[in-house]
C-alpha cells in the first residue's frame, strides 16, 4: 500500500481529534474529486512497519479519539494486507477509538468482495458512495454529496440492514 500523507491531529474529517491517513490509488475518477492526485496508485510513499508504528504512536495520544482513512480509495488497498493489519492493530490496542473510512463504493457491493469486507469489518463508521458533483452540498456533515451515506457499520453488521450513523452536531 502507498499513502500520500498522515495527519497526526485532524479535526476536519470526523468528530473530535483524530489521526488520519490518506491512501494512494483510486479508479472511481469522480468528477471534481478533491484529491485527484491521490488517484495514482504510485503516488506518495510506501507503507512500512516503521510507518505503521509511527501512526499507532500518534493514535496512542489520549487526545486522539479515533482514526480516519481517506484517499484515494481505501477499499482498493487490497494489493497487500497493510490496511487490514493497521485496522486490526488499532482495534486490538485501542478498542475505545473509532475507525472512520470514506469510500466511493457502496456498502452492499463492497461487502460482496472478500478483501473489501475484511477491511470494512474493522470500521465503525463508513461514508459510502461516489462523490457526485450534481448532488454536492456543503452543508452536509462528513460527506460531499447527498447520495453518500454515513453508516454505523457495526450496527449494520449486527442487524443485517443499513443503520445510519447518528451524526452529533456539537462533537
Amino acid at each position: 500500500m502507498r499513502y500520500s500523507k498522515i495527519r497526526k491531529y485532524d479535526v476536519t474529517n470526523g468528530p473530535g481529534v483524530r489521526t488520519t491517513i490518506f491512501v494512494s490509488g483510486c479508479t472511481h475518477n469522480c468528477e471534481d474529486c478533491f484529491n485527484k492526485e491521490l488517484q495514482d496508485f504510485e503516488h506518495g510513499d510506501l507503507w512500512t512497519d516503521k510507518t505503521e508504528d509511527e501512526f499507532v504512536k500518534y493514535v496512542s495520544n489520549p487526545m486522539v479519539v479515533g482514526i480516519n482513512v481517506l484517499g484515494g480509495e481505501p477499499l482498493q488497498q487490497t494489493m497487500d494486507d497493510s490496511l487490514v493489519k493497521l485496522l486490526k492493530r488499532i482495534k486490538k490496542e485501542f478498542p475505545e477509538k473509532t475507525i472512520w473510512l470514506w469510500t466511493g463504493d457502496l456498502f452492499e457491493e463492497a461487502m460482496e468482495n472478500d478483501k473489501k469486507k475484511k477491511i470494512i469489518e474493522y470500521v465503525d463508521v463508513l461514508i459510502d458512495g461516489p462523490f457526485k458533483k450534481e448532488l454536492r452540498n456543503i452543508k452536509l456533515k462528513y460527506r460531499g454529496s447527498e447520495n453518500q451515506r454515513v453508516i454505523d457499520v457495526q450496527e449494520t453488521l449486527k442487524k443485517g440492514e443499513i443503520v445510519n450513523y447518528k451524526v452529533k452536531e456539537n462533537v
